[in-house]
């Protein structure tokens, strides 16, 4: 890998959950993708077996991605949870709102450890049920 790469990889390792959603939507918009289609082609590619049956018999690797699954949001909390959602996040009110109706949902799919359990610490604190798969 070349020092930039490095470098960059380095610096992506410290953002913040919120720093990473606004990174994305800047490559988004400054890119013209969508990358919501790269991440659920990657999470296949990245299966072990999708690459023609590779990796079947290796031991598995420590897991570096993890899910923050909002489980339940009390009415009485709802606001609270929609504003610490609209912070970990880019989403608009709406967005937050649907995320919180029709419980599980899956807040992030590829948070890092310390990025999971700062996101359900936060959903938490507010008031929502959470847990980390």
């Amino acid at each position: 890998m070349s020092q930039n790469t490095t470098e960059i990889i380095e610096k992506l390792k410290s953002l913040t959950l919120l720093e990473a959603a606004e990174l994305v939507s800047q490559i988004e918009e400054t890119f013209g993708v969508d990358a919501s289609a790269a991440v659920s082609a990657g999470a296949v590619m990245a299966m072990p077996g999708a690459a023609g049956g590779e990796g079947a018999g290796e031991a598995a690797e420590e897991k570096t991605a993890f899910e923050v699954i909002i489980e339940d949001v009390p009415d009485a909390k709802r606001v609270a949870v929609l504003k610490v959602i609209r912070g970990l996040t880019s989403l608009g009110l709406r967005e937050a709102k649907e995320l919180t109706t029709g419980l599980p949902k899956t807040l992030n799919d590829s948070a890092t450890k310390e990025a999971a359990e700062e996101a359900k610490q936060k959903l938490e604190e507010a008031g929502a049920k959470v847990k980390i798969q």
